[in-house]
């Protein structure tokens, strides 16, 4: 995936705009293959009064400085083998932080510098803010579910898109690749998620792990975010793994 370059003055970023309790996200364009389609960082302060980046994008000095006005930034979080593109730059930018990835991206990129590689159990410093499950069963794709236990957030990057006549800057071919894999207005998995699962049994799993969180609202990379009904939103996305389970 490649992100196309941020203006200098951040013109091509949306705003820092508020989510929930202590969750701001950012959105900002990227072209996949052909396909024209915005991704969205995650932004959280958290209870030391300071910031994760969750699946961080470009960050131009007007939103270096708008997030450093929340807190600093101590966390780069890598969650998906997908969305990575971005973490030396947020790295960069903010050297003081520890990095950590979704298992895989130490073998899928071997050139990041990272502090440690997520699993089920959190970091000790922010364990008792967050939920974590490491979705797996899947070939091409892999990522690692947060659930924000203060805002009642879940927080995904691939396992769920939903784009469709609300979501805005939606270019033409990605409206045809969308309704040929029966996407358009549905919640679903990624396209890579649909062809690559290989054990949908222990997928199954995985994704009843994360429907037993009482979240209230699901951020996610693609498409529109989820403030309504988000438990049958996400049931509605993993119905054909689930029956697996």
């Amino acid at each position: 995936m490649r992100s196309l370059p941020a203006d200098p003055n951040g013109a091509t970023l949306s705003d820092l705009t508020p989510f929930a309790l202590d969750v701001w996200v950012v959105e900002y364009p990227v072209r996949y293959f052909a396909l024209d389609i915005s991704a969205r960082m995650t932004v959280i302060r958290l209870s030391d009064a300071s910031v994760m980046l969750h699946s961080p994008g470009p960050v131009s000095m007007q939103l270096k400085s708008e997030i450093e006005a929340i807190g600093p930034v101590t966390w780069i979080i890598a969650p998906g083998t997908f969305h990575h593109l971005h973490v030396g730059a947020a790295q960069a930018t903010f050297p003081n932080a520890s990095t950590w990835i979704c298992p895989g991206l130490e073998t899928k990129r071997p050139d990041i510098g990272f502090d440690g590689i997520l699993s089920d159990d959190a970091p000790p410093e922010w364990g008792d803010q967050f939920d974590l499950v490491v979705v797996a069963g899947n070939r091409l794709m892999s990522e690692v579910a947060f659930y924000h236990r203060a805002s009642r957030t879940l927080l995904l990057v691939d396992l769920i898109e939903w784009i469709g006549d609300n979501t805005p800057r939606v270019g033409w071919a990605l409206r045809i690749w969308w309704a040929i894999f029966r996407m358009w207005n549905k919640p679903r998995p990624a396209p890579e998620y649909a062809m690559g699962w290989r054990n949908k049994k222990t997928a199954a799993g995985c994704l009843q792990r994360i429907l037993r969180w009482d979240f209230q609202r699901i951020v996610i990379s693609h498409g529109d975010l989820v403030t309504e009904t988000a438990q049958a939103v996400a049931r509605e996305a993993w119905a054909s793994v689930l029956r697996h389970g």
